[in-house]
């Protein structure tokens, strides 16, 4: 955790309508010396009360709660009064509409009969809870959500796009494909999220979208047209057989602390790709990708990075740019024009 920067304490609120997970989760929590939970609530409203009276610095809010849904309060808190939540939920879609609010991240709940279950949900929270005191904001900007189509034209659809987020990048990637044409070339995604999540995401992805969106497995062709998105718990990498670049997915050691790891697959994006590559990398905490970006750069690929004022956290896309690995550095809704702008 040392290379998260945060305050002396983060103030936390624990919303949660079970008394008995609201005690796990604040003594969990309150294990680590940079966090002080400041209040618990068991229902939005008394939430309310508690962020007036203690000005926590992030809220841990269950999705399913009685009087009103954690989904629904984040949708009413958010507008009036920023702070960035951690969602707990269980293993459903419904973590794609808390995001969609403006929740920062989630963690699964774990079964409260199983020590090491909660002993990962403590580690993970905790971890979370570090990053989302540094963002920024987890909302999006007008410009964000404007559809908008870009101009330009793609003059070679045997190129690749491999996109690595982080922190805040369910949204950004989604705010990216929607504006993009199905004659686009080929998309490889690595996203940070765990097992289970990353088929969701793919699935969900592909209903909102005109892309053809699918979690990667070993074997998948990159067509134009369509998307891959790295399993949750699996590296991904591009092999080229022939014109085409084939998907390869399989188990590894964890790299920057990530499995998938945005660099596994940009490194080989760069090996396999060169000039025909175009790397964009997201919002996020830590360095996964950096160094990939830089590596594409290098083999004569195109590179983009968001800019700070967009991303939810700034660090992914900052090491990267500190290393000359950012050709262009660009507000979120302005992507998908720099990519037609690389590839035409």
């Amino acid at each position: 955790m040392r290379h998260l920067a945060v305050r002396n304490k983060i103030k936390v609120l624990v919303v949660d309508d079970s008394l008995v997970f609201r005690e796990v989760i604040a003594r969990g929590i309150s294990s680590d010396p940079l966090i002080e939970v400041v209040a618990t609530a068991g229902d939005p409203f008394e939430a309310r009360d508690k962020i007036l009276q203690f000005h926590p610095h992030v809220i841990t809010c269950d999705i399913e709660m009685p009087k009103m849904n954690g989904i629904e309060f984040v949708r009413r808190l958010l507008p009036q009064y920023f702070v960035p939540v951690v969602m707990v939920s269980a293993v459903s879609q419904a973590v794609f509409e808390a995001m969609e609010a403006g929740v920062v991240d989630f963690v699964v709940k774990p079964d409260v009969q199983s020590p090491t279950g909660v002993a990962t949900f403590i580690r993970d929270m905790i971890y979370k809870i570090k990053i989302a005191s540094t963002a920024k904001t987890a909302m999006r900007t007008a410009e964000d959500t404007a559809i908008r189509s870009p101009s330009g034209k793609v003059q070679r659809t045997d190129d690749i796009i491999a996109i690595g987020a982080s922190t805040g990048g369910t949204e950004a990637i989604f705010s990216i494909l929607r504006q993009l044409p199905s004659a686009v070339p080929g998309i490889v995604i690595v996203q940070h999220i765990p097992p289970l999540f990353s088929r969701m995401f793919a699935e969900r992805l592909n209903s909102q979208i005109s892309l053809r969106v699918k979690e990667a497995e070993t074997g998948d062709y990159v067509e134009p047209g369509t998307v891959l998105v790295a399993p949750g718990d699996r590296h991904m990498r591009l092999k080229k057989i022939g014109a085409k670049y084939r998907a390869e997915c399989f188990d590894g050691e964890r790299v920057n602390g990530h499995c998938p790891s945005v660099d596994v697959l940009f490194e080989s994006v760069a090996k396999e790709a060169g000039r025909s590559a175009v790397g964009v990398l997201l919002t996020g905490m830590g360095r996964d990708g950096a160094k990939g970006l830089l590596a594409i750069r290098r083999r004569g690929g195109r590179t983009i990075a968001q800019d700070e004022a967009s991303s939810v956290v700034y660090g992914m896309p900052k090491v990267a740019y500190e290393i000359g690995a950012v050709e262009r550095q660009t507000p979120l809704g302005r992507i998908p024009q720099a990519l037609f702008e690389c590839l035409g």
